[in-house]
């Protein structure tokens, strides 16, 4: 079962990781790239990993961005096809 602070908490991942990599996730929404489903779908994903305080540890230590995603991230596959647009 999921909690709303567990839920909120992956929500903020999964945004961080975009901003990391330049993506507006947003923007995306706006412009059709991005489904609220398929965002839903990415924040639900992220709540099954394994490895969340490394996910953190990553992401403050690509503050200033990045070209890619940690190879454990669930959501690597959106987050490319996102960027290749």
């Amino acid at each position: 079962m999921f909690n709303l602070s567990r839920l909120a908490r992956h929500e903020k991942l999964v945004d961080a990781m975009a901003e990391t990599q330049g993506i507006d996730l947003a923007e995306e929404i706006m412009r059709g790239t991005l489904s609220g489903g398929d965002l839903r779908a990415a924040i639900y994903s992220c709540t099954g990993c394994a490895n969340v305080e490394g996910c953190e540890a990553w992401l403050a230590a690509h503050a200033d961005g990045a070209e890619g995603t940690p190879e454990f991230c669930r959501n690597a596959g959106l987050f490319k096809a996102l960027r290749a647009v």
